[in-house]
């Protein structure tokens, strides 16, 4: 066989750039995964400290943040829905104001002491930045750069360079990965997570030490759990889906939906053990791996107060949130099934995302990186049953099969 010297060399220079893209997209978004990461975990604090200061005004932050966006979004209102738009190649630019407003607006709802997380706006930011240093690209290489910034963003967030690898290649279409994005992926998400981690960001990780023989019955259990934890996952994607468009048909006037809805979940939340279920629901998950107190609502709780706190119109993401769902059931389940506490929430944290975005692999890597990859047996069998359901629900509305 001949080898075309030519198209080698171009090869060779098209890949070299991908990479040098994939360097500079990565150092970019880690930077700024890093300043909104450390912010809003300083806003969690100061309102964990002083609940009666700001949780009252939750209604009152919705109505600047609605504001905000009607006002000078323009098509960055679209959000994670314009990006996907943009990995179908339906759309072609995201506007760069997208980047300042979802940080604002998700510091708004977090300081207020909305029920929220932060990965969307981390995934936002990745994709506005790659969209950037693309665009005189055609659109295939567009696309694939997009997913490049996605994966930047998940991953300089959450230190998972893996599972955000995984994430950004199969979250576009369900059951369908863009494998030709490896390898710029792979280098933003490793220079994302190194890059924030370096400027300062926490790095979460808790091993879990544990040696279960893959026996019958253990299989079993597992088959179960992963059932329960789709189900979980799949009625909060639905969940969310269906309350936006209820409350939205309840409700039409936006600002009054934003301020009587928020002013009832500031209520709530103070009366709830003032706070215990606003911002990102990290007091859960420490809580349920530190032998701390778990009670056996509160992933339900939480997953409540999370969609009505996005279906009104709050910002932020809801990944974090349902780490918190699925690790809270999963204390509450363990003993049921008599399994290691540890081992069965860290089983929730990965597999109720799992059902929830209607990924398979990226939340196996992501229990892995994050409980220890001696782990990743338990993670893949429970994820097989947690995606056997027929009918999937995704909390991505423009996701495709």
């Amino acid at each position: 066989m001949i080898i075309n010297q030519k198209t080698v060399l171009t090869f060779v220079k098209k890949n070299l750039l991908f990479i040098v893209l994939g360097l500079v997209i990565g150092l970019i978004t880690g930077a700024f995964d890093m300043v909104f990461g450390r912010v809003l975990l300083l806003i969690g604090d100061v309102r964990t400290e002083h609940p009666l200061f700001f949780i009252p005004f939750l209604g009152l932050a919705g109505l600047v943040i609605l504001y905000l966006y009607q006002h000078y979004g323009g098509r960055a209102n679209g959000g994670m829905g314009l990006v996907f738009r943009v990995g179908h190649g339906k759309e072609q630019s995201i506007p760069k104001r997208l980047i300042p407003l979802i940080i604002l607006t998700t510091w708004l709802t977090h300081l207020f002491g909305g029920s929220a997380g932060r990965e969307g706006v981390a995934v936002q930011i990745g994709a506005t930045i790659s969209n950037f240093f693309t665009n005189s690209f055609d659109d295939a290489n567009r696309r694939l750069f997009l997913i490049t910034g996605m994966a930047a963003g998940f991953a300089g967030l959450f230190q998972t360079p893996l599972a955000a690898t995984l994430f950004a290649i199969e979250v576009l279409f369900i059951g369908r990965m863009r494998l030709s994005a490896l390898v710029p992926v792979l280098v933003a998400s490793y220079t994302a997570s190194a890059t924030s981690q370096f400027l300062g960001l926490e790095h979460f990780a808790i091993p879990i030490k544990v040696s279960l023989a893959i026996t019958p019955i253990l299989f079993m259990k597992l088959a179960v759990l992963g059932l329960l934890f789709g189900l979980t996952g799949n009625a909060f994607a639905l969940g969310l889906k269906q309350s936006k468009k209820w409350l939205a048909d309840k409700l039409p006037n936006a600002y009054l939906r934003i301020v009587l809805i928020g002013s009832i979940l500031a209520l709530t939340f103070l009366l709830l053990d003032m706070g215990r279920y606003s911002g990102l629901g990290t007091n859960l998950i420490s809580a349920s791996f530190s032998d701390g107190s778990i009670l056996s609502y509160d992933w339900l709780l939480k997953l409540v107060l999370t969609l009505l706190t996005l279906a009104i119109g709050f910002q932020g993401g809801e990944v974090t949130p349902l780490f918190a769902i699925g690790s809270s059931l999963g204390v509450v389940l363990a003993p049921i099934f008599g399994l290691p506490i540890s081992l069965v929430a860290a089983l929730g944290y990965a597999s109720v995302f799992g059902s929830a975005t209607s990924t398979f692999l990226a939340p196996i890597l992501i229990g892995a990186e994050v409980f220890g990859m001696e782990n990743f047996p338990y993670f893949f069998i429970v994820m097989v049953f947690t995606m056997s359901f027929g009918k999937r629900n995704s909390i991505y509305g423009e996701q495709k099969y």
